[in-house]
Formats: C-alpha cells, structure tokens, sequence
C-alpha cells in the first residue's frame, strides 16, 4: 500500500512540473442524469494530455536516472507523458508502442524528442521489447502502472480532487492497468465510493476481482489504446481490491455517445479512454441514489481531430 503522507510528498515534489487541472460543476440534466448536479476533473488538459505526467515526473524526479536515459512501454499515453517529462528533464527516452496506438499519440511522442519503436499488437508486446532493451541498455524503466512511483504520481489526482470538490461522495474512474483508480482510491482510502468504468471488451479489473488475483482478459474495442493491458498490475490489485466498491462495464456506442455528450455540452475534447468514465453514467450503467454527489475523471485528450456533432 501507498500511504497519505507519501502521496502529498509527491505532490510537493511534482507540483511545479504539472497543472492543477480544472473541476467543472454542470447541470446534470445536460447529459439526461437523475442527478442535481455532476463534477467533472478535467484531466484531459493536463500536459501531454493526461494524468499521465503526474507518474512520469515523480518517476524521473525521484530515481536516479542512468546515462542511457528511461524507456517506457505504452498505449499511447503513459509514452507521450514520459517523452514531455523526459524533454522537460532533459533525459533521452525510447517509447515502445503497439499497432493500435492512435496517431494523436505517436505524433505526441516524436514532438517531444522521444525515440518511438512500434512493435506488435497490444500494449503486452510493447512491454516485452521495452523489457528487452532494458536489458541491453541499462536505461530506467518507467512502468505504466505497476511500480510505486507511478502509483504515487496518479494518487495525486485524488489529493488534489479532494480539496476542489471535498463534498463528493461518489468518484467514478475509467480502468486499464489500474494505476489511475489505484492511486486515487489509496489517497481517498474509503471515504468515498470509487467506481472502475472499462470497456465491455477490455474487463481487466473485472475479471481480476471475480478471479480473486490477477488475470488475462480480453483486450480490444475503441479504447484499447488506453484501456486495454490485457491483465491488471499486481502492486495495483491489493489496493483495489480493498477500497474500490465495483466495476462496471460500458459499450463502444455508449463511450462514442459520451465523447459527443463531452463536445456538444462543455466544447470539451476527450479520447475514448477518457470519456469512459461518463459513459458509466450516460448509458445508465451506474445508477447514483438521489443523495450521491457525483464526480466524474476525464483522464485523457488525445484524440485526432473527429466530427463530434455526428
């Protein structure tokens, strides 16, 4: 387990390198919700598009960094985060990453600076060859979700949550790895409800739970760039298995329908990973009693240029 106390030390240490993001307070009639009112954390406006840089500045603040630099494997994001810290630090970067990492992403990467290696399908053949150049080279690796620094870095998005909207009761958080939902729900450590929202065809968290430990489970649908690692972290597991309450699971269709929800309400752009988390709510999925005060993460950005209105 992470502890409070690690967690706002690496805020203090990461905060001159990161944006507190935006809390968005709306109508929760203007998605259709039996809500009164719904809060959104947009970190989708944080650097390179998502929470991301939070585990990657604490990654690369608080190692010792070896001359041959870090290496990352990523879907997308946790890549184009550790390649913005990297040339922030002035660190050399190699990010791994699979076939099904959108554009968006891959442009990100190589603007800042990175060395970009496509390599298989999934995220889990970007992680194999990112674990053999680890080898060879002796660079830093910087896991996406399963080591301790990344899940103090995204444990900060619950700190910094809390004191913006302190009276949610409710928080729901889109799953891939779990570093995202790990993080936060160590930090808030049962004071709220914490909700993981995955795609139907991407159940990691889900079927972990049901396993009693981690497990493989499908990896594939519209946020499979995202949302897709094939199995659960095993640092991440212990934690959500304590202080998460359930998980959910959401359509292809009802994240499109959230992205469009997102754009045409608030002129917000989100990728299918980060709008996930709402299509919990928008396709009726999870349900809030009348007392729930409702907090929504949208945790990613980085998506082509797309006709939302349609």
């Amino acid at each position: 387990m992470i502890s409070s106390a690690q967690i706002r030390s690496t805020y203090d240490e990461i905060s001159p390198y990161i944006r507190r993001t935006p809390v968005v307070e709306i109508d929760g009639e203007d998605f259709g919700l039996p809500v009164a009112s719904l809060t959104l954390k947009l970190e989708s406006l944080q650097h390179a598009g998502s929470f991301k840089v939070r585990g990657a500045f604490t990654n690369l603040l608080t190692r010792k960094v070896p001359g041959a630099g870090v290496v990352a494997a990523s879907g997308g994001n946790h890549g184009a985060a550790v390649a913005f810290a990297a040339m922030k630090r002035n660190v050399p970067a190699r990010i791994f990453v699979p076939s099904v990492a959108s554009p968006a992403k891959i442009q990100q990467i190589t603007e800042y600076g990175a060395e970009l290696v496509i390599t298989g399908d999934r995220y889990a053949d970007a992680l194999a060859a990112s674990e053999t150049c680890v080898a060879q080279t002796g660079a830093m690796p910087i896991h996406a979700f399963d080591q301790v620094e990344t899940l103090l870095g995204q444990a900060t998005v619950g700190l910094e949550l809390e004191g913006q909207a302190p009276a949610l009761t409710t928080l729901l958080v889109a799953v891939g790895g779990g570093g995202l939902i790990a993080g936060i729900a160590a930090w808030y450590a049962g004071r709220i409800r914490i909700v993981g929202v995955e795609p139907a065809q991407a159940p990691t968290l889900t079927r972990a739970l049901e396993a009693g430990q981690p497990v493989d489970a499908e990896a594939g649908g519209i946020a499979a760039d995202s949302l897709a690692p094939r199995r659960i972290g095993k640092l991440v597991f212990p934690i959500v298995q304590r202080h998460v309450e359930q998980t959910v699971l959401v359509s292809d269709d009802a994240i499109r329908d959230a992205q469009r929800g997102l754009w045409r309400t608030l002129r917000v752009v989100a990728e299918p990973g980060g709008a996930a988390a709402l299509a919990a709510l928008t396709s009726g999925q999870y349900v809030p009693g009348p007392e729930e005060r409702v907090g929504v993460l949208i945790c990613g950005g980085n998506t082509a240029a797309v006709n939302f209105e349609h």
